[in-house]
């Protein structure tokens, strides 16, 4: 029998233009693309001789075609999966749809990269009337059957009915009323049975149509169902937050059904080979007994610590932890276990790698590492760099909340499920989180438990808070993936939807809607009111120094910083910089010192007039720039890393009053008849103000064309830089200043400026003392600079790709204006009518990862030509994307010399760096 079905599916596959359906025995790990994660993982668990229902996966390539033919499965894939239908029930004994020995599956999606709770499931498929009595007389368990059956109509519905989940909830707490019964499982047989016909009559009510009782029927759709739930608003935001291509599609898994429900001796759960919050190397996770898989993950019964089940299930237990060691030996890896025993025997649904914590993933890839499972290259690989800012988050500082527990604001304590501290407003509803969090309100998204239709609420939110739940919970998986601090199962607060608020129990406290809270993912605690928090302590983060040296001596990309101050050239160099990539000397000019002499430098009437307030400056520059100098120094050595100081850039306007208020003063003068040497005051500088004003600020008078025009502010900043320099280097410090003119457009700009602060420095020679390594170099930030790179570089030591600009300048965009107006549409998707899912013009805002095609094709051109004229050139970025990491794998495959970026970007650039060289194309330097 079991040599003539096969042939049936051979039949089937020979008859298709493909094959797509996979028996588990025939799929293996290496397939995550063609059979998505769960599929590959569940294949690779069967092969190993593992306890696996038996069952078969649809191919994703099967889901892209579903969509290619309009929403049609694709040619001989439904004979195809008849026919690993049948094979299924020659392992099972069991018959689809027989009405004495029926078969049930679940069917799951499953894409390449793990997208919990994103997409649809259904569990129990093939029960109907007679299935049912079937179920019955097998098991002889009628409750556990209609408990089964409730189930599966209740999902099935809501997925392929269009029935509102509130619905079947309200049902269900009418039922545990009439029958006294405290929770779901306490509902008895014959209410349950009832409730069967109720649920299918609000599915006929939703949808106009009987709900199906043919098995097939029901695999069909359920089928079509997880096909269509590829592109859910949850999953297409999920792929655009974690950056997931939209064409790669899911599989369908169809799996033989086993039972967490069937009483005492049978459970669920989820577990982890280490804990995905900590990286401690212990099994982690929650099970219910006498439950199914949803009840675990919904959040609707409170769970039991896996430890638990040790005094529970004994057996089962120690060959649980057998199987979760072997597991993450196979693969290397934190895996994440889905489970289920069905009267004392255990099953094993899922395997994949875990989803983790910043913290968590650091300390497993270095335990991992000292365990000999993996190398210090694996170790590197591993960590995302992304992960890397979520352990330089604050936290809450301790005095306030000594204060906070002195004054009687802890509201409650919940399950530390994903670590971290948050400050925000209660929102209780994903739409309004969504809206509110878009509009730039920090909030704190509170529900009961979240579903998959919160997703988009979650993730503009600062941070979760459920009441009920556990670490297996959808909120807990998500806010972890996210990075987001959330609290679960706070069984201390009851949560009113129609109220807006949730009511503190054993006390008279209510939080409604849009009051403050402070909640603690770390320690599970929640406080009423806003809480300070502080940085995180970077030093003590062992296993991330660790880390990120392995990183160190893999990466060639040097990483630098951009610092204004010498507090910010100190954090740098605590965090591993190694330079600073970009000084902008005008936030210094905005000191509030500074600032009316700067002002009165604008407005001088003469070159003397300027020349003497620019002396008073002087200074402050020196000053400051002997503070970063001395700041920018290897621990080590005591040498000085490298300096980039730009020389002034934005137009000198920004430094006066906007004229709109100045108008408003002068009138104000003028109706009153007052003061008026005030008015004559404020006459001349709104008359000064019109004269600066522009059409265009940005490619105005400003960088290296206010230098030309005013070249003695130049001179001023040149000198201030050489004379601190001069300063340093006779305390012992070897240095490096590099002097940056920005915005060149053509070669004769930098050569003229060139020229005349060459004659500053020559000035100064005796004074340097030949102590001091000085280098002039330019900003690249406008497309005609790129393209003539070759003449530039015969008159530059360094360049500087200033990305910000070259970006806006290669767009023919406004940043401010973009982002607000219409750039994140674009990246999101524009939504239009009859279309399956937005359409997206670009794949990321080109603001935040580097456009390779455009702007990082003038960069590639720039470097290339500007190093065949001068062999010596030193070439490197400062713009922010200078710490994203797909730029930085761009700068390391052009052979740039180093990125720069914002301090508390450096760790994360230290390890994307060592990643774009394990990844491969890097070109000499």
């Amino acid at each position: 029998m079991a040599e003539t079905i096969a042939t049936t599916l051979d039949q089937a596959v020979a008859q298709s233009p493909r094959k797509w359906v996979y028996l588990f025995a025939e799929g293996n790990a290496s397939m995550r693309a063609l059979l998505g994660g769960k599929g590959a993982g569940v294949a690779e668990m069967t092969n190993a001789g593992l306890p696996v229902p038996p069952g078969f996966t649809i191919t994703t390539e099967a889901c892209n075609q579903y969509y290619d033919y309009g929403k049609r499965f694709p040619d001989g894939m439904w004979d195809q999966a008849q026919a690993a239908l049948h094979i299924v029930e020659q392992q099972t004994g069991k018959t689809f749809g027989d009405a004495t020995n029926p078969l049930l599956v679940s069917v799951r999606s499953g894409a390449k990269f793990s997208m919990p709770g994103m997409m649809d499931t259904v569990l129990n498929l093939g029960l109907n009337d007679e299935t049912v009595k079937g179920l019955i007389a097998r098991s002889g368990d009628e409750r556990f059957c209609y408990d089964a059956y409730r189930r599966f109509v209740q999902k099935f519905s809501k997925i392929e009915l269009d029935s509102k989940p509130d619905a079947f909830e309200h049902k269900l707490a009418e039922y545990r009323q009439k029958t006294g019964a405290s929770n779901d499982a306490e509902i008895p047989a014959d209410a349950l049975k009832q409730m069967v016909e109720d649920f299918k009559q609000i599915a006929r009510d939703a949808s106009g149509r009987p709900f199906p009782e043919d098995p097939y029927e029901q695999l069909r759709l359920a089928i079509e169902a997880v096909f269509a739930s590829w592109n859910n608003k949850r999953a297409i935001d999920y792929r655009n937050f974690n950056k997931i291509p939209h064409d790669l599609g899911t599989a369908v898994n169809v799996q033989t059904m086993v039972f967490g429900n069937m009483g005492n001796s049978s459970a669920t759960g989820v577990a982890f080979t280490r804990n995905p919050s900590t990286g401690e190397k212990q099994l982690y996770g929650d099970y219910l007994v006498n439950a199914q898989g949803e009840d675990v993950v919904a959040g609707i019964r409170n769970t039991s610590p896996i430890a638990k089940l040790a005094e529970e299930m004994p057996e089962v237990y120690q060959q649980f932890e057998q199987i979760a060691e072997r597991l993450e030996q196979h693969y290397r890896d934190v895996q994440d276990l889905e489970f289920t025993i069905e009267q004392g025997r255990l099953y094993m649904l899922q395997t994949r790698s875990a989803k983790r914590t910043a913290a968590a993933a650091v300390k497993t890839a270095v335990d991992m590492e000292r365990e000999q499972l993996i190398t210090s290259d694996e170790a590197v690989h591993r960590v995302d760099p992304n992960q890397v800012d979520q352990l330089l988050l604050p936290r809450f500082d301790e005095d306030e909340i000594a204060q906070a527990q002195s004054e009687k604001r802890e509201l409650a304590r919940g399950v530390n499920a994903s670590p971290g501290a948050a400050v925000g407003a209660v929102i209780f509803d994903a739409d309004r989180a969504e809206a509110a969090g878009k509009s730039g309100q920090a909030i704190i998204l509170v529900r009961q438990e979240t579903s998959p239709d919160d997703v988009h609420g979650m993730l503009v939110a600062k941070g979760i808070l459920t009441s009920q739940g556990g670490t297996g919970s959808h909120a807990a998986v998500v806010a972890r993936g996210l990075g987001l601090p959330a609290v679960v199962g706070c069984e201390g607060i009851r949560v009113d939807y129609e109220q807006r608020q949730f009511e503190v129990k054993g006390s008279s406290q209510i939080v409604r809607e849009g009051d403050t809270i402070s909640i603690d993912g770390t320690t599970g605690r929640v406080y009423l009111g806003a809480i300070k928090t502080i940085e995180a302590n970077y030093d003590a983060e062992h296993d991330l120094h660790t880390l990120l040296g392995w990183a160190d001596a893999i990466r060639k990309l040097g990483v630098w910083a951009n610092a204004d101050y010498p507090r910010d050239a100190q954090r740098a160099i605590k965090f591993g910089a190694q330079g600073i990539g970009l000084c902008r000397t005008e936030h210094m000019f905005m000191e509030q010192e500074r600032l009316p002499i700067v002002q009165e430098m604008i407005l001088a009437a003469t070159v003397e007039e300027r020349q003497a307030k620019l002396d008073q400056l002087l200074p402050f520059q020196r000053s400051d720039f002997e503070g970063l100098f001395r700041a920018m120094r290897n621990p080590e050595t005591g040498e000085g890393y490298p300096v980039v100081i730009r020389l002034i850039d934005p137009p000198l306007h920004e430094f006066l009053p906007s004229y709109e208020e100045t108008l408003v003063e002068v009138t104000r003068l003028e109706d009153s008849g007052k003061d008026p040497a005030e008015l004559e005051k404020k006459r001349s500088l709104l008359k000064a103000i019109a004269g600066m004003r522009e059409m265009n600020p940005m490619l105005g008078l400003r960088g290296c064309r206010l230098g030309l025009i005013f070249p003695e502010i130049n001179v001023m900043q040149t000198r201030a830089i050489l004379e601190a320099a001069a300063n340093v280097a006779k305390e012992g410090i070897k240095l490096q200043p590099k002097i940056m003119i920005p915005l060149v457009g053509h070669v004769n700009e930098l050569a003229e400026v060139r020229r005349q602060l060459e004659a500053v420095a020559k000035e100064m020679g005796e004074q340097l003392g030949g102590k001091v390594d000085y280098k002039f170099g330019t900003m690249i930030e406008l497309p005609r600079a790129a393209l003539t790179a070759g003449q530039i570089a015969t008159v530059a030591d360094f360049f500087s790709f200033g990305t910000n600009d070259l970006t806006q300048t290669t767009f023919g965009m406004s940043r401010d204006d973009a982002e607000g107006k219409f750039l994140l549409q674009y990246v999101e998707g524009l939504k239009e009518p009859g279309l399956d899912q937005p359409v997206k013009i670009l794949k990321a805002n080109p603001f935040q990862t580097l456009d390779r095609d455009g702007v990082g094709r003038l960069v590639r051109i720039a470097a290339e030509e500007g190093r065949a004229a001068n062999d010596t050139l030193e070439v490197g970025i400062c713009g922010e994307h200078g710490g994203d990491p797909e730029s930085i794998a761009f700068c390391n495959e052009i052979g740039l010399n180093y990125v720069s970026c914002s301090p508390f970007r450096v760790p994360k650039a230290r390890l994307a760096a060592a990643q774009a060289v394990l990844s491969g194309g890097e070109k000499d330097r």
